[in-house]
């Protein structure tokens, strides 16, 4: 068994094991939650993360009888965010709204103490979405992927790209897209998507693969053109937007996952009750809807704390390969 997996098990089994050691720190942990729930965002208001956050807390306070409030600390592609949950009390009020970039990309890129493996709790996936290549039709003109591959390989290292940070979806949706087409285009990354769509709806940047639920409207309302995603299917969401391998940029297939992380060694009486909390959560009907109106992919994840840890652990080692691949270290 790989040394990481070994920890996201043991850390499992120590949380699992706490309540039974510990007849007091059971009992307290039985009580919670006590008082309010931060929900910590790596990323500015506006963006996928933060939107899925604001989803679910709402009916999650409804559920635990505490409010659940969500509070941004963005920075270092979510890793100031995941870094301060890191080294939070393991005892339930301190939770991340992780993603797939804070979680297993940006700590083999972004310089950061975290250990995405040995510092967490792993307690629910929530969902995924694709990222959908965007350009702003205003500046560019281009109907099709092959239009952009044509106008970059005329134009070397003169189109640019944004992105929500280093290790983002965006950022490795691009730079694998352009190794695979064979051309060469300049990363802009941002401390959050918020911005990057800004720039990119004001001209400053020439694309970006956006996550869906954070360009959605902007499709939507015409002010953006979609050209491909990046799953292996097509989104219900976008059902006439082709796939990049249907568009003959084949081998790339990233997502944004979003999952709820706690520090590690949270008592098993805590991960019990936010788990099932969290579990009620994603069956309600209007939840289901708004998530799913963001373009989110709900269920066919991993369906419990155990079996996320370890999907957590084959996405880690994934995105390890990846990032060599394309060259990328920390900065």
């Amino acid at each position: 068994m790989h040394k990481h997996a070994r920890a996201w098990t043991g850390a499992l089994a120590l949380s699992a094991g706490l309540a039974t050691a510990s007849p007091a720190l059971a009992q307290d942990a039985s009580k919670w939650p006590e008082r309010p729930v931060r929900l910590i965002v790596g990323f500015v208001p506006g963006g996928g993360t933060d939107v899925s956050a604001r989803i679910l807390s709402a009916r999650l306070s409804s559920l635990l009888g505490q409010q659940v409030v969500v509070e941004n600390k963005p920075g270092a592609s979510g890793l100031i965010a995941a870094d301060f949950v890191a080294k939070a009390d393991p005892d339930g009020y301190t939770l991340l709204l992780a993603n797939m970039q804070s979680t297993v990309a940006a700590p083999y890129v972004v310089q950061s103490s975290v250990d995405p493996i040995k510092d967490f709790t792993p307690v629910r996936y929530i969902g995924s979405v694709p990222n959908v290549l965007v350009i702003n039709p205003s500046k560019h003109s281009y109907a099709s992927v092959q239009n952009l591959v044509d106008d970059a390989r005329a134009k070397p290292k003169q189109l640019t790209y944004a992105s929500s940070g280093m290790g983002s979806p965006q950022h490795l949706s691009a730079a694998r897209f352009s190794q695979i087409a064979g051309v060469s285009m300049e990363h802009v990354p941002y401390k959050g998507s918020g911005q990057a769509m800004t720039d990119l709806l004001g001209g400053s940047v020439d694309m970006n693969f956006d996550t869906l639920p954070g360009a959605i409207n902007q499709i939507q309302a015409g002010k953006l053109r979609p050209l491909a995603v990046t799953s292996t299917e097509r989104s219900k969401r976008l059902p006439d937007v082709p796939t990049l391998a249907e568009s003959g940029i084949k081998g790339l297939d990233i997502v944004q996952w979003y999952a709820v992380l706690a520090p590690a060694k949270l008592p098993k009486p805590v991960l019990d009750k936010l788990d099932q909390a969290l579990s009620q959560t994603l069956a309600d009907p209007d939840i289901k809807a708004k998530l799913a109106d963001q373009g989110m992919e709900l269920g066919g994840g991993p369906a419990n704390p155990a079996a996320f840890a370890s999907y957590v652990q084959d996405e880690w080692s994934k995105y390890g390969k990846l990032t060599a691949s394309l060259g990328l270290s920390k900065q």
